[in-house]
């Protein structure tokens, strides 16, 4: 099996379990996890398909994993800052629990 192929594996079995993550868990919290996971695995997936693709001198591979990063940090800061205001008012992190947002 050639690396690319071994990257690709990986990056589907990582955001397989993301999905499952996000589509089975009811915290709040691990939900976030699941979607950094997902997020993740497309980071691997624009550094492998720049590193065995075609040669790029620009490194827009890279680049869009940065950004990506970047957007994924501001992404994690505010679902926390939003939970942690859930969590102050419900005391409960459950999303079973969260059937109202009425003050």
């Amino acid at each position: 099996m050639n690396p690319l192929a071994l990257l690709l594996t990986l990056s589907s079995l990582l955001f397989s379990l993301g999905l499952l993550a996000v589509l089975t868990r009811r915290n709040a919290i691990l939900i976030l996890v699941g979607i950094e996971l997902m997020l993740n695995a497309a980071n691997i997936n624009f550094i492998a398909f720049w590193r065995y693709g075609p040669p790029d001198p620009e490194l827009t591979g890279p680049m869009f994993v940065l950004f990506s990063i970047a957007i994924a940090a501001a992404e994690a800061a505010v679902g926390l800052a939003i939970i942690l205001m859930v969590f102050r008012h419900t005391r409960s992190t459950d999303l079973n629990r969260l059937d109202s947002l009425h003050g």
